[in-house]
């Protein structure tokens, strides 16, 4: 990726930020807040809000690369995530997870959503797609272990547990 573009998807991220308004950076535990103006879109590109802009924080990298991971731009996701200036950081570490997982390569993606756990032990989306990946390995003990931390510090109406629960509901029905 060109720093070009790696500049104008963190402006972009930065602005998107700005302009949903005082939404938090991660909303409740299923990622932040999706952003109102597409920059990546072409027809998007000149307006105003899409210009480049520096200095974008962690969280704004964080946030950027979650919506292009979950539009399936997993490589520009790792991409942006390698900008980010704490490497510790549990939430860029548990993007840096889903988007290799997504890339295929689960066990790649092991070590970042536990060392997101080791900082950060009830950070429930990392749990959550902790238990996706052991799904993806086939292990269905595990990932259910995962759903019963994520019940014990979210509860059963979190979003994490919602959709981790679905997901071994749908593993379970195919095997």
């Amino acid at each position: 990726m060109t720093q070009r573009l790696l500049r104008h998807l963190v402006s972009a991220m930065a602005v998107a930020a700005l302009t949903a308004g005082a939404a938090p950076a991660m909303a409740d535990d299923d990622g932040p807040a999706k952003p109102r103006l597409d920059c990546t879109k072409k027809k998007n590109k000149d307006k105003p809000a899409c210009k480049p802009h520096r200095g974008a924080s962690d969280d704004e990298v964080v946030n950027g690369a979650y919506w292009l991971a979950h539009a399936g731009k997993y490589r520009d996701a790792l991409t942006l995530l390698g900008t980010v200036a704490d490497k510790e950081n549990p939430r860029a570490l548990n993007a840096m997870g889903y988007a290799t997982r997504k890339l295929g390569d689960v066990d790649g993606a092991l070590p970042y959503y536990a060392r997101a756990l080791a900082l950060k032990p009830d950070y429930v989306q990392a749990r959550e797609y902790l238990g996706e990946a052991f799904l993806a390995k086939g292990d269905v003990i595990r990932a259910r272990e995962q759903l019963g931390e994520i019940e014990r510090r979210a509860g059963t109406g979190s979003v994490s547990f919602a959709n981790l629960k679905r997901e071994i509901t749908a593993f379970e029905t195919r095997s």
